[in-house]
């Protein structure tokens, strides 16, 4: 009866880990896509994805292992974690924080000290390989996909020809930073942006602005081809014959930055206003938000190029 006891609390401790390390690196490797690898370098790829998106897979699973071999040194590693996060959480509610975090780590660890899953290389083997697998199935695909986006290298003015508009979409610059800004702050610089968008201007401009949800949909693409995107406003939905990618001329595929600001406030909240990603995707988010990710990108009619011309 003890033995069956332990060897339920081991496996109970091993399919906890498992659940943990398998949403994480699910979760890891789907944002490392999504929202990193954007670097030029292969190595800083890889350092962001270890380090970044799939740390917490390897510490579950790391004192899972360390749990399995020693138990008491397990047993003091999950108390040394549980109390990270009391401290690395310190301004959250501790009715979440307790039983949301801390508990399940110090449970776990008891899991395992109290616990012997039999055989146990089979627990070695499952705690390793399921996360990997995840990774991988993930990984793969989503690599090959990155490494087909188009880059022409030129970051200056873009004429971008939709199924309805053609607009100028600013140069690398104050029109187009790589860097987070909030809506209020997009706005600004925009009507302040020179003709040829390199300066920001003491005195309004106003000849860029930031595009329209409407006109940024229409104006997504992939491979260099419109991707065939309408804006249905009364479900707030925007879909495409096929998806975008983040790729010229539209976005900077070195760039972290996958959102870009739209000019339209959202109708039922004038504090928020409709943002689009790389994949064509819009949401809302609260206008004073400045992410390193999000940012704008201006843009102006095409008359206007073609006056100057």
């Amino acid at each position: 009866m003890k033995h069956n006891l332990k060897r339920i609390l081991g496996w109970a401790g091993v399919s906890a880990s498992l659940v943990f390390s398998s949403l994480w690196a699910y979760w890891g490797a789907m944002e490392n896509f999504h929202e990193g690898w954007y670097s030029a370098s292969i190595s800083e790829n890889l350092f962001m994805l270890v380090f970044q998106y799939l740390l917490i897979t390897i510490i579950f699973v790391l004192l899972a292992v360390i749990a399995l071999r020693f138990k008491k040194i397990g047993l003091m590693l999950h108390g040394l974690v549980a109390a990270f996060c009391i401290w690395f959480f310190s301004g959250a509610n501790i009715l979440v924080l307790g039983p949301m975090i801390v508990v399940p780590i110090i449970g776990l660890g008891l899991m395992y000290f109290f616990g012997e899953p039999e055989p146990k290389k089979w627990a070695y083997r499952l705690i390793v390989a399921i996360p990997l697998i995840i990774i991988l199935a993930i990984s793969v695909p989503q690599a090959i996909k990155v490494s087909q986006r188009v880059n022409d290298g030129d970051f200056g003015i873009r004429i971008v020809e939709g199924q309805m508009f053609t607009l100028a979409w600013a140069p690398r610059g104050p029109g187009w930073p790589d860097a987070g800004t909030s809506w209020y702050e997009a706005n600004e610089i925009c009507r302040h942006i020179s003709e040829d968008g390199t300066t920001v201007m003491e005195t309004e401009q106003n000849i860029w602005r930031l595009p329209t949800v409407e006109e940024s949909v229409d104006a997504m693409m992939l491979h260099s081809q419109n991707s065939g995107g309408t804006w249905n406003a009364a479900e707030e939905k925007a879909s495409y014959e096929n998806a975008p990618d983040k790729e010229t001329p539209l976005w900077d595929v070195h760039s972290k930055v996958i959102y870009y600001w739209t000019a339209d406030t959202s109708p039922d909240d004038d504090q928020r206003a409709y943002i689009i990603v790389y994949h064509g995707e819009v949401f809302e988010r609260v206008k004073t938000e400045g992410q390193g990710y999000l940012s704008f990108r201006a843009v102006k009619d095409v008359d206007r190029v073609n006056n100057r011309q």
